[in-house]
């Protein structure tokens, strides 16, 4: 226990050998500080329901930022500002320099793997939403606040890991075996109506504290019959950071076989976050529409995982052939998705959320045509 903690802080808060890489964390986290705040309290002030155009607006203002960043990434590692930069830990090597050219590539890399990967959440929330009926307008309240935990439990799983790969090597078999099996588990499971009130999440709400049957504006918490209460709007909070919390497992050590540099698995993983509720609206009614993202997916996780395998041999993976596989299994993905047209009753979803939403949903199958709780919530919903 002692080694992970002393590994945890060497790794994260490298003061030690470079004590000002800790003021570019710092700078780091109050850039995204300002980000937000501009969002919720700016751009976002009222809700409203974002409409298509304006999300794409969106998504390309988030893309831009984190290519604007990443130019800024080249500059601080090729000068090495502040330190960031010096006696960078490797994967299957001893800790080195890292030049601009190289953390730029790194961070791109990463940025494109969690990007991808981040597809499966908006697969997954489109289904939470539509689920509770979550109001159009209270979308954006839920997944910025959504975000907001999202960007912490990140941060301390991602100091978490680079700390358990900085003290034991060993640890990079467990997560290559791991991204290996999650796309065994991606390939075989199918996607299907699930109860979410199933989920562990929702039912230790529900157990702590009384839920309001209908929505008070975008209010998370209500007076209801004289008590303190939850709204459905807060059930969806929880169910989306439980989402994401389970959707991390496999995204996290998925960018640990890119690099081990803390630095660049943060700021990567934060950006991706960042442009995920923009990519939510521009994508959540044509989600369809990509029909070969799974297979595409499941290899990525596949390929990433026997990189992380390869890395102590002298087989392993260089990172400019791990950039060319991930871009080229995507490319192909989308563009086999718009140019093969999906036959009649022909299935062309997304992973689905078994083992997310309802973790019991494979033992308790239901047949066709059963009523679901979502009719009965709709129905609440528009009564109330």
């Amino acid at each position: 226990m002692n080694d992970l903690v002393s590994g945890f802080a060497a790794v994260t808060l490298p003061a030690a050998s470079h004590p000002g890489v800790v003021w570019l964390y710092v700078g780091f986290i109050a850039m995204v500080l300002v980000f937000l705040a501009l969002d919720l309290g700016v751009f976002h002030r009222h809700a409203h329901e974002v409409k298509v155009k304006e999300a794409i607006t969106w998504t390309i203002v988030w893309v831009v930022c984190a290519m604007l960043f990443n130019v800024g990434v080249y500059f601080i590692y090729e000068h090495h500002v502040l330190g960031i930069g010096r006696d960078v830990q490797q994967l299957g090597a001893a800790a080195r320099d890292v030049g601009g050219a190289e953390a730029a590539k790194l961070f791109f890399t990463g940025y494109i793997v969690e990007k991808s990967l981040s597809m499966d959440n908006v697969f997954v929330i489109a289904m939470i939403f539509t689920y509770f009926g979550v109001p159009a307008k209270y979308q954006h309240r839920v997944l910025f606040w959504g975000i907001i935990g999202a960007l912490l439990m990140r941060g301390l799983m991602i100091g978490i890991g680079a700390a358990l790969i900085s003290r034991f090597s060993w640890v990079v078999y467990i997560f290559g075996g791991f991204l290996i099996l999650s796309a065994l588990k991606m390939a075989v499971i199918k996607s299907e109506n699930v109860d979410p009130n199933n989920n562990p999440a929702v039912k230790l709400v529900r157990r702590l504290i009384p839920v309001t049957p209908h929505y008070d504006g975008q209010k998370f918490f209500t007076n209801w019959n004289g008590h303190r209460a939850a709204t459905p709007l807060f059930l969806t909070l929880v169910l989306v950071e439980f989402t994401d919390l389970i959707f991390a497992v496999d995204s996290i050590p998925a960018i640990f076989a890119i690099t081990a540099d803390p630095f660049i698995v943060f700021t990567s993983n934060v950006f991706a976050i960042l442009g995920l509720r923009a990519l939510y609206f521009c994508l959540a009614n044509m989600i369809s529409a990509f029909r070969y993202l799974k297979p595409a997916l499941i290899l990525v996780l596949a390929f990433v995982g026997v990189k992380m395998l390869l890395v102590h041999t002298e087989f392993k993976i260089p990172n400019t052939v791990s950039l060319a596989v991930i871009i080229s299994l995507l490319g192909i993905a989308v563009l086999a998705s718009w140019l093969i047209p999906a036959k009649p009753g022909e299935e062309h979803d997304l992973p689905g959320p078994e083992g997310i939403l309802d973790p019991a949903a494979a033992f308790r199958r239901k047949p066709k045509g059963t009523p679901t709780r979502a009719d009965s919530d709709a129905t609440d919903s528009s009564t109330s």
